[in-house]
């Protein structure tokens, strides 16, 4: 059976944030608020929390996973941006939004989409995900939760509790939160593509 932390939505309890962390450092898949409903998280190396995930949401090879970060500091490590499509993401980040990029060599293969070689990243602006990113210093792999044939993000923390309990390590009630995922805009050519329209505004990119 999974841990459940009540971490406070606005000024979240270092001593819950750390040993959140620790389960991630430990080979954990936790469940975390972001702004846009629930997500998966693990570790961005660890190849057995990411398999134990795309068991749980029946993901394929072809899937876009996200890295989760605090800031734009790692981008320039993780994916390929030009200065126009960094104004972009600068401009709108912390927000609502993944961004679909070209992978570098720095991203493991098994997190890019494999036939076109992306990779999603983000910089969420929920304060229970900002603070857990801080503490892991290190961008962490994620997805939203959405399970299985479902198009929204999973929303409530105790129905979650219900459904995944035995499936991961740590769940974090970080309050009842919106259904809509993340809006994807696809930065990979020279015009910005909206790839789906979620909680951001599209409107930036079009």
């Amino acid at each position: 059976m999974s841990q459940f932390f009540y971490i406070h939505q606005d000024n979240p309890q270092p001593r819950l944030i750390s040993q959140s962390v620790e389960f991630l450092r430990k080979g954990g898949v936790i469940v975390y608020p972001t702004d846009s409903g629930y997500a998966l998280g693990c570790m961005l190396e660890d190849k057995h929390a990411m398999e134990r995930i795309c068991r749980i949401r029946q993901l394929d090879s072809n899937h876009n996973f996200t890295l989760m970060c605090r800031d734009l500091s790692e981008l320039s490590t993780y994916a390929h941006v030009d200065n126009a499509a960094f104004r972009l993401i600068k401009n709108n980040t912390p927000g609502n939004y993944t961004f679909i990029l070209k992978a570098t060599k720095e991203v493991p293969r098994r997190l890019m989409n494999e036939k076109r070689k992306t990779i999603g990243l983000r910089v969420p602006s929920n304060p229970i995900a900002m603070a857990l990113l801080a503490e892991l210093n290190e961008p962490m792999m994620s997805t939203t939760l959405m399970l299985p044939g479902n198009d929204f993000a999973e929303s409530d923390p105790e129905e979650i509790r219900d459904i995944l309990s035995k499936h991961v390590d740590l769940i974090i009630n970080g309050g009842y939160l919106g259904q809509q995922p993340t809006t994807v805009i696809d930065l990979t050519d020279e015009a910005p593509v909206v790839a789906r329209v979620g909680a951001g505004d599209p409107t930036p990119f079009r």
